[in-house]
Parts: C-alpha cells; sequence; structure tokens
C-alpha cells in the first residue's frame, strides 16, 4: 500500500493506532435518554406520509430504469433524489443508499446489487435537498441546530432515512429492505438501522459520527473539526452530540452487518471508525479492513472491487424454491 505520508497532515491520520489497537477499541457508555430519544424519533417519523413522486429519465442504461424522485419526510420537508428499478426481472429486495458530506448529484449505476429497487436520497440541506435555512457545506452543516437534539439537523437526516425506507415500501412493497453508506452516511446510517426494523441489513463504509468523546477530541480534516471548534466557545452542544453517536447506536443494531472501516483516513478518524464497527454484535458483523478512506492510494481500486463483489454478495436474496 501506498498512501500519502502522514507528514502531509498536521497531524497522524492513524492516531498512533495499528490494527490490532483499533481491534480493541468499544464504544463509549450509553449517555442518559439516549433510546428514548431515538425511539420517539421513529415513532414520530413512521406517522409522515411518504407520498413518493418518481418520474424516468430518457437516460438508458443495460442494468436500469433510472428516475428522478421526491418524497415527504418529517417536517413537511421534501426529499429529493434518484432511483433506480432493474430492467428486467423480478425485484427481490430494495436498499436505500445515503451519501457522504459532498451530497450527491446522481445514483451510483455501479451499486453492486442484482434484482434489487435502489433509492438514492438526498438528506435535507444536501444537494438537491437544499435548503435556504440550512448550511450546504459539511462545516456548516454538522452544526445547524446543533444548540437543540430534537431541532439538530442529524436528526431530520436520520428521520429522511426512515422516510426513505417508506416511501421504497410503498414503491416495492413486500421486499426485504437494507442500507448502504459511507462517511457521513455510514453514521447516519448506523443511526438509522438501530432503531428502525425494517431493515434487514446495512452495509456502512469508513462510517463517522462514532465514539463521541473521541470524535470530538482527534484531529480530523472533516465534519468533526467544525463541531470541535464550535465546542471551544458552546460547549453545552455536547449534550447534543452524545445522542448522535454512531458507536453506541451499533450496540443497538439486531441485523447483519457489512462494515468496511479503514487503517488511515484524515477525514474520519480511525478509532472512531471501529468503534462503530466493533459496537455490533460479532455474531452479526462482517469486517472488511481498508487501508485508507477518504484519500487515494495505491490498490484502492482492486480493494474497493473486492469490497463491492463482497457487498453484493451480502445484499443477495435467495429466490423462492
Amino acid at each position: 500500500m501506498t498512501i500519502p505520508s502522514s507528514h502531509a497532515f498536521d497531524f497522524d491520520p492513524t492516531h498512533g493506532r495499528d490494527l490490532s489497537a483499533l481491534n480493541n477499541e468499544r464504544p463509549p457508555q450509553v449517555p442518559p435518554g439516549f433510546d428514548a430519544f431515538w425511539r420517539r424519533r421513529y415513532e414520530r417519523a413512521r406517522l409522515a406520509v411518504p407520498r413518493p413522486h418518481y418520474r424516468p429519465l430518457e437516460t438508458t442504461h443495460p442494468r436500469w430504469r433510472i428516475f428522478e424522485l421526491s418524497y415527504t419526510s418529517t417536517d413537511d420537508f421534501e426529499i429529493h433524489g434518484w432511483l433506480l428499478l432493474p430492467a428486467s426481472g423480478t425485484i427481490r429486495r430494495g436498499i436505500v443508499v445515503g451519501h457522504g458530506y459532498g451530497g450527491r448529484t446522481g445514483p451510483d449505476l455501479d451499486y453492486p446489487v442484482d434484482d434489487a429497487a435502489v433509492l438514492f436520497p438526498c438528506l435535507r440541506g444536501l444537494t438537491r435537498s437544499a435548503h435556504a435555512d440550512i448550511p450546504d457545506t459539511a462545516a456548516g452543516h454538522v452544526l445547524c441546530g446543533i444548540a437543540s437534539p430534537e431541532d439538530y439537523v442529524l436528526a431530520g437526516c436520520v428521520d429522511d432515512v426512515w422516510g426513505a425506507v417508506s416511501a421504497l415500501a410503498e414503491i416495492c412493497p413486500g421486499v426485504p429492505i437494507g442500507y448502504g453508506g459511507a462517511s457521513f452516511g455510514g453514521g447516519i446510517g448506523a443511526l438509522a438501522i438501530a432503531f428502525d426494523p425494517r431493515f434487514d441489513r446495512g452495509f456502512l463504509t469508513v462510517p463517522t459520527f462514532g465514539n463521541m468523546p473521541l470524535w470530538l477530541k482527534l484531529p480530523s480534516v472533516g465534519s468533526a473539526a467544525s463541531v470541535q471548534n464550535h465546542l471551544r466557545t458552546h460547549p453545552d452542544a455536547v449534550r447534543t452530540m452524545q445522542l448522535f453517536d454512531a458507536a453506541v447506536a451499533a450496540t443497538r443494531i439486531a441485523v447483519p452487518m457489512l462494515v468496511a472501516p479503514a487503517l488511515f483516513d484524515p477525514s474520519v478518524a480511525p478509532p472512531c471508525q471501529f468503534s462503530v464497527n466493533n459496537g455490533i454484535d460479532p455474531a452479526l458483523r462482517q469486517t472488511f479492513v481498508l487501508d485508507a478512506g477518504h484519500i487515494d492510494y495505491e490498490g484502492m481500486e482492486e480493494q474497493q472491487a473486492r469490497l463491492f463483489e463482497r457487498a453484493r454478495d451480502f445484499f443477495k436474496v435467495a429466490p423462492p424454491p
């Protein structure tokens, strides 16, 4: 593996941990009110009527029929994105696919699934779901509403994932629904999967928001740096962040999971990623360790191809006998 030297950054993106040390990282203690907060959010989100609308695009593809899609999330927030349906064959599963903090400008036509309906939402405030009251940059978005857990934008983003499940269940009733997401989408996904029994499995890559005591301390060039800087003048915001710990949420996950944490990552500290991975019941967890995250490195394409083949097998649904 050839990756940029740690000296390219003002800190060591491994944070001094090798794989053995990372495998020993554990989630922090459950903060007071964690489960009650998320169960209440989920019950509220299930009351939102998604009213999905989708229209076909003229784009042709050998594997997919491609649609623009919208649905209604909590607070009547209109979420926009895309829907892929197989060009032929039987739909055997659905998948909601999250995105990183760069948002999403289109569906991933190479997503590693077959016989699936795949919904790609843009979560509130980002790209196609931009809103005048929500900053569209990672540094600004992650601070929006942070003074109150109920008003925090990340809570709304988890609602949007649950809304995507509701929309997909209307479009393709009766199929099992999984989740896939990386970075921002990985952390949001852990929170969503933990409290939504409609998910049958999840695939998280370099997930963020894990192990808040570390996430709020370890140096980063990602969204954590923005929150760390904010806490210097608004220390009470730590109470909000404790409720958004993806590693704590991981301990509540009760379905099979495929997790791909990285050994070297300047944007999401590896100890935080591994805390999410290690919080999942080992009997439910498959782990695929990446050499690095959020940067290019020698051998990346080959490693990503192997990961996607693993994900393809992970999401397969056996046809009925």
